[in-house]
């Protein structure tokens, strides 16, 4: 299932993508895509609609985020062993965790905002997992049977605000707009194996980033299984698992987002994102 929100900012319908590749409106059988609709009961009841008894929505529109009720963002740093050499990182031993603060999750064609006095703005296609089941010391075999589904994340990060004041990554991860998420969910058992899907992203039309999930140093179901010794993982809690090499401070010289340019990124199977730069202007992020 292909599973989507559509409409204006805090009034969006639920949404399924049928066969045809045709937009149905959900709202006459749930209020929304919440947690509880991404549980394996909840994703259960929707696979067995008859999707063709739904209305068809003929201009859907602007897309929202894919779910609603985000609990945590959970960014992974340097998981792909050629992003961590053009950082001129050492491979990490470990998962690298970070957050990514709630209010930057956005809709996947939604623009991007940089905040005030930002000057080193950067992307990221990254894979995006999101649990339907609760994990808590979940053993390594069993992790993928948490995932609800996958999706397309741009990790946008301020490298700036990242690398440069005082260490905490966090810092330049959850600025408003820098999660745009989507356009789907699409559930799990359409992607059997999500170490082997190509990733991509595009500035102003060139393509800088090309990879693969299959070059991750921990695979989705290590980070599930690591990430639930250490914390528990509920349904809507959404991972970003790390991005391959072309990010723009591995460029040399170093390459930022500025105003005016466009960014469109895809995952196999996952759908594409296009989003504008701006500037910092309140109006964009209410």
């Amino acid at each position: 299932m292909k599973l989507l929100r559509f409409g204006p900012k805090g009034q969006e319908k639920p949404g399924i993508l049928d066969a045809r590749g045709v937009v149905r409106d959900l709202s006459g059988v749930i209020d929304d895509l919440t947690p509880e609709q991404l549980s394996p009961a909840g994703l259960a009841r929707l696979r067995a609609l008859d999707l063709t008894a739904l209305p068809e929505v003929a201009a859907p529109g602007r897309l929202g985020t894919p779910f609603t009720g985000l609990r945590q963002f959970i960014g992974v740093g340097l998981n792909y062993s050629d992003h961590a050499a053009e950082a001129n990182l050492p491979i990490p031993g470990e998962p690298i965790l970070f957050a990514k603060w709630n209010q930057c999750f956005s809709g996947p064609n939604d623009p991007i905002v940089m905040p005030k006095d930002s000057r080193k703005t950067d992307w990221e296609v990254e894979l995006g997992v999101v649990i339907g089941t609760r994990a808590r010391y979940v053993p390594l075999e069993d992790a993928l049977r948490h995932v609800a589904g996958y999706c397309v994340v741009n990790d946008v990060s301020e490298r700036e605000f990242q690398m440069e004041r005082g260490g905490t990554w966090d810092k330049g991860k959850g600025c408003d707009t820098f999660g745009p998420v989507g356009p789907w969910l699409v559930s799990a058992d359409e992607i059997p194996d999500p170490q082997n899907l190509g990733l991509w992203l595009d500035v102003n039309g060139k393509r800088f980033q090309t990879g693969n999930t299959a070059h991750m140093i921990f695979g989705v179901a290590f980070l599930i299984h690591y990430m639930s010794q250490v914390m528990t993982l509920n349904p809507g809690d959404l991972i970003a698992t790390g991005t391959p090499p072309g990010v723009g401070m591995g460029c040399k010289p170093p390459v930022f987002l500025r105003e005016g340019d466009v960014v469109r990124l895809g995952i196999d199977g996952l759908g594409e994102q296009q989003q504008s730069v701006h500037a910092w202007r309140a109006d964009l992020l209410d």
